[in-house]
């Protein structure tokens, strides 16, 4: 694999194994966001009143030419938090309604849909996920037993946080649609980590986050709604785009992009972004990734006297990789990890049991999981 070190603004003393929680800038990227603050600070009503609608318009269309669907379906958010929390709002839960997912879903989500559900007396069903998985098959039959008369939603990661799974979210997805049933896929992590078509995909609700695996700078992430379903989907801000005295060609845009004065210079470095990985061939080093991940895997399961969650392929394994790791103390396990051997890597939680997550990108190499790996076997 190219070395691309020297592309990214990562200290060089920390063996950075955390790309999945925040990604991480290049250069070049990072130069076209100040050159976007600093054009936004040498006339800022121009670029906020004026300007920046045809700013995040170019920015818009970028991005969907590259996760293929329509522009005018998707809006610019700063995480995907904020577009979960948009959908979660408007969307009509009834008392007795029930949502369905997973019990391996992003704590952020699952607080807020426990919240929501809570208020309208609706149910948030998280179906649990049997370990080891052997294959797609097994995950969509079993999800969907889950399903009664009661589901109004599915909602699903692309791309689990804790356990770096891939779901089968296209196959959940065709099927839901089958049984009139909506979805809401949460793709944080996929947008510039593994293939993603949003047309052929056929998700009624999805977020992603340009500013993991797509490197844009932090605060940068879309919302995506099918076309019909638009006019449901309330602002969770309301301001300016409500009712607007100069309303623009789409209500959703106005209603979702015009919510108050903020910096959105972030989400306006999407195109160069896209660039960066096209200059570099990106498909390619994210197959070498793919692989360093994948070579590894088995070698960190043996280490910590544990299985893996699921075969070692790209149906399930793309640039993240979580063992179950034995600890009594997590966070200061991680802590001591960071501050002794300076090596950047997460350990999640999900129920009782706790994971170490290693991802790798372009800037690492095999002597990067060396270091982890040499760490653990010293500590543990």
């Amino acid at each position: 694999m190219q070395d691309l070190k020297d592309y990214f603004l990562l200290r060089k003393d920390i063996t950075f194994l955390n790309f999945g929680s925040f990604g991480a800038c290049p250069k070049t990227v990072f130069e076209d966001y100040i050159r976007w603050q600093y054009l936004l600070e040498s006339e800022p009503v121009q670029f906020i009143a004026f300007e920046g609608v045809k700013y995040l318009q170019l920015a818009r269309e970028a991005l969907a030419q590259y996760i293929h669907c329509d522009a005018d379906d998707l809006v610019l958010v700063t995480n995907p938090s904020y577009a979960v929390n948009t959908i979660a709002k408007s969307f009509p839960l009834k008392a007795g309604d029930e949502i369905l997912t997973t019990n391996i879903e992003y704590g952020a989500c699952d607080k807020t849909w426990n919240y929501y559900c809570k208020k309208a007396g609706a149910i948030y069903r998280q179906h649990p996920i049997q370990f080891p998985i052997q294959s797609k098959e097994e995950i969509v039959e079993g999800f969907f037993k889950a399903v009664n008369e009661n589901t109004k939603l599915i909602f699903i990661s692309h791309i689990t946080s804790s356990t770096g799974l891939i779901l089968p979210v296209e196959e959940i997805c065709k099927k839901a649609k089958s049984l009139g049933i909506p979805t809401f896929v949460d793709g944080a992590h996929a947008p510039g980590h593994i293939p993603l078509n949003l047309t052929t995909l056929e998700a009624d609700y999805y977020t992603g986050a340009c500013h993991k695996w797509m490197m844009t700078p932090k605060g940068c992430s879309f919302l995506f709604v099918r076309k019909e379903l638009q006019k449901h989907v309330d602002p969770l801000i309301i301001s300016w785009g409500y009712d607007s005295a100069i309303p623009g060609h789409s209500q959703f845009l106005d209603y979702h992009q015009m919510n108050g004065t903020r910096d959105f210079s972030a989400m306006l470095t999407i195109p160069k972004a896209i660039e960066f990985m096209q200059e570099h061939n990106w498909p390619e080093i994210a197959r070498q990734c793919r692989n360093m991940v994948q070579d590894n895997a088995l070698r960190f399961c043996t280490l910590l006297k544990t299985n893996p969650l699921c075969p070692i392929h790209d149906d399930f394994i793309g640039q993240l990789y979580s063992t179950r790791i034995q600890l009594t103390a997590p966070e200061q396990f991680q802590r001591m990890l960071f501050e002794k051997y300076h090596i950047e890597v997460p350990i999640t939680r999900m129920g009782n049991e706790f994971f170490i997550r290693y991802s790798i990108n372009a800037f690492n190499t095999q002597a990067d999981l060396d270091v982890l790996y040499e760490a653990l076997e010293s500590e543990l």
